[in-house]
């Protein structure tokens, strides 16, 4: 895996402008914080922490780990939310995902599939390929 850090350029903070990996593609589709039995903490951080869990467990499905993870897209409800708990996302991420910044998008959107949802994270991995 090769981070892209254009020459020049600040160097950014949480995130990669871009990755180039060889290997085996894992798709993740975008991951609520529900936990096992489809169920909503009501409070923002507790959502991303769920839905970092819940796409490590969808990764190790396909033989991923965190560091194989090259695409990180998060659409979240109210980016007010995002900056205000941005402590306690980064101590999830880092305890989920560890130092580990790929190329990242933040959207914001009007809502999600679920009402009671906050954030919603889709995620592309690249298993290395052995030789």
């Amino acid at each position: 895996m090769q981070i892209l850090q254009p020459k020049g350029w600040a160097s950014p903070r949480g995130f990669s402008h871009g990755v180039a990996a060889d290997g085996t593609q894992v798709f993740v589709a975008g991951q609520i914080g529900w936990d096992a039995d489809q169920k909503l903490a009501d409070d923002f951080a507790q959502q991303v922490r769920q839905a970092l869990s819940n796409t490590v467990a969808v990764l190790a499905e396909a033989g991923a780990k965190p560091e194989h993870i090259v695409r990180m897209n998060w659409f979240v409800t109210d980016k007010r939310d995002y900056i205000a708990q941005g402590r306690e996302i980064g101590a999830a991420y880092k305890e989920l995902i560890g130092r580990h910044y790929p190329a990242m998008t933040l959207l914001e959107v009007k809502s999600l599939l679920d009402d009671r949802a906050k954030v919603e994270i889709e995620t592309t991995a690249v298993i290395p390929t052995t030789r």
